[in-house]
């Protein structure tokens, strides 16, 4: 295969990677906002409304990897589209969970339905598995990019959603599921469809230090080369700790404005501005980390997020403070991501690279069902502003982190 076909795959798997995530997005954009109502509901407890945060985001990080070893196995085509069917088995449960009022089946949808965040973050290492002339963080924040419609219009749809649903019959809050489902199967079909041949088996063929056995990989070995790689343990901690602030704030949000007496529709549309900012933007976060340094653009993440919990702690009764902070938010969230990403995806190599990315979407998910866990909590105890402000911890980590970098950087180049 020659470069020039390696270019054309590469254009046709960008195209595929963006349509998928644009459909699923549907599905996934109101799965934190309507989950954890519905969470609160049927618990009876607002403490249990981080259980769609923390469940879901578990499920992602229990799929992460089963669905990374299935990559190398089988190709990210086998994968994805495996990510999807589970994810409608999970919408599917929940819509049970809420007919039956248990919370336990609840949870077991949750878990489930976080297949679709896990695919949607394999989706992004997914657009720099072959070898390219392009920037990878132009490429994987194109994929991040591509959820920008879907996740944006998805909380949108919690109100008409749940309409729709109590025309069927279903129970309140049930109903955006449903779109869910849908969606979810329609992603699912165009990674099935578009991801041939498949760019991870492709790349591995193309690979002139193959040894041609079956790679093999394990949470173990992975472990391994983050230890031994400073810069890929660092993205990988960069990710996880960005994400739980995310997650924590992110998810009480929609519960504090329903305590505060917003309307479902003004609820979806905060959510939606908060999306927006988590996706809509990330092609310029790709460009920054490309030109000023991945590791800046790590840094401007962390001073974005600084901002916006100032705007969610001293504006906490007011919607346009909140909107800001929660906008912000997600901006902090998308350069983070974007590139810590990129500098993960450049800093490994070889056959153990899809299980290195694996186990970083595992551990970024944990930390995201961490931080929904204890956002619960926090929230019933101190309030929405002291959530916000204990956000603050994780946000100051990632900045001693990267200032010991440098300082331990700096003191091999003058020994």
């Amino acid at each position: 295969m020659t470069s020039i076909d390696v270019s054309r795959l590469q254009k046709r798997v960008l195209r595929t990677l963006m349509t998928g995530q644009v459909l699923s997005g549907f599905g996934v954009g109101a799965t934190f906002s309507a989950g954890a109502m519905l969470a609160e509901m049927i618990s009876g407890s607002a403490a249990w409304s981080g259980a769609a945060s923390t469940f879901s985001t578990l499920g992602a990080a229990l799929w992460a990897i089963p669905l990374s070893r299935l990559a190398v196995a089988r190709g990210r085509r086998v994968a994805l589209a495996t990510g999807g069917a589970l994810a409608v088995v999970g919408a599917s449960t929940i819509i049970l969970s809420a007919v039956l009022n248990v919370f336990a089946v609840l949870i077991v949808g949750l878990v489930f339905i976080g297949a679709a965040s896990a695919i949607s973050l394999q989706a992004r290492f997914s657009a720099t598995d072959l070898p390219s002339l392009r920037s990878p963080g132009r490429d994987l924040s194109l994929v991040v990019w591509a959820t920008t419609l879907g996740a944006v219009v998805g909380p949108n749809l919690i109100a008409p959603g749940d309409e729709l649903g109590m025309m069927l019959g279903l129970p309140h809050l049930s109903g955006p599921f449903l779109i869910t489902v849908f969606a979810q199967l329609a992603g699912a079909t165009a990674f099935w469809i578009g991801l041939r041949p498949d760019p991870l088996l492709t790349a591995r063929s193309l690979d002139p230090n193959r040894t041609g056995a079956k790679p093999k990989g394990s949470i173990k070995s992975a472990l391994a080369i983050l230890r031994a790689n400073k810069t890929a343990s660092f993205a990988v901690t960069t990710i996880s700790l960005s994400h739980m602030v995310m997650v924590a704030v992110m998810s009480m949000t929609p519960v504090h404005m329903k305590d505060m007496g917003f309307s479902l529709v003004i609820v979806g549309l905060t959510i939606s501005i908060h999306v927006a900012g988590m996706w809509a933007f990330s092609p310029i976060f790709g460009w920054l980390s490309d030109k000023l340094g991945k590791v800046t653009t790590i840094v401007i993440a962390q001073a974005i997020y600084v901002i916006s919990l100032a705007f969610c702690a001293f504006g906490s009764l007011d919607r346009l403070s909140l909107s800001i902070g929660l906008l912000l938010l997600g901006l902090g969230w998308s350069a983070a991501t974007v590139a810590g990403s990129a500098l993960l995806s450049t800093s490994i190599t070889g056959e153990e690279k899809a299980h290195v990315q694996g186990l970083s979407d595992s551990l970024m998910s944990l930390s995201g069902a961490v931080g929904g866990a204890v956002a619960g909590l926090v929230l019933a105890s101190v309030t929405y502003p002291g959530l916000a402000i204990f956000a603050l911890v994780p946000v100051c980590l990632i900045l001693l982190l990267t200032g010991l970098r440098r300082f331990n950087k700096s003191a091999v180049r003058s020994a």
